[in-house]
């Protein structure tokens, strides 16, 4: 059973690497050459889309998961510290920037009437927007490709495990 737990451990844990990985290297990339305009109308949407449950079946998933998966091989060296590193890189690089940073941007954002508004405000929100939530997303990336690293490094020890 914990083999199992291990396994969509892992899967989870990708998925939410791959996402953020994929975002980094493409999708900010494109936003960035939008307008003002374009871009703020681009991330509310972004930003409402992803609110979705298979997001959050991966996101959360991954967040109980990874510490439970811990847990459950608590007895086990070295697999234990693989697992513990990835939990804290997770909870803390991943999660922790996503809900104390990433997240209260984009309610900003999602508050703010883009029709409305001058072309200095939308101006204004994006130079206030882009760069601190394209910092938040690199930051969270790493620290999920760190997980994702640390997660296959105990698949590999369990494996070799007597």
């Amino acid at each position: 059973m914990t083999t199992v737990f291990l396994l969509i451990t892992a899967v989870l844990t990708a998925l939410i690497a791959g996402l953020f990985y994929a975002y980094s290297c493409s999708v900010v990339l494109g936003l960035g050459k939008l307008s003002d305009t374009e871009y703020l109308k681009s991330m509310q949407s972004i930003n409402r889309e992803i609110l979705n449950p298979v997001f959050f079946m991966s996101f959360m998933g991954t967040a109980v998961l990874l510490p439970v998966t811990t847990f459950l091989f608590r007895g086990e060296q070295p697999v234990f510290i693989f697992l513990l590193l990835a939990s804290a890189a997770y909870l803390i690089g991943v999660f922790g920037v996503t809900v104390a940073g990433n997240v209260p941007l984009n309610d900003m954002l999602d508050k703010f009437d883009i029709s409305s508004s001058t072309a200095e405000a939308v101006k204004q929100m994006r130079e206030s927007f882009e760069i601190r939530w394209d910092l938040l997303n690199t930051i969270r990336t790493v620290f999920s490709v760190i997980s994702i690293i640390l997660v296959v490094c105990a698949c590999i020890w369990r494996k070799e495990l007597p």
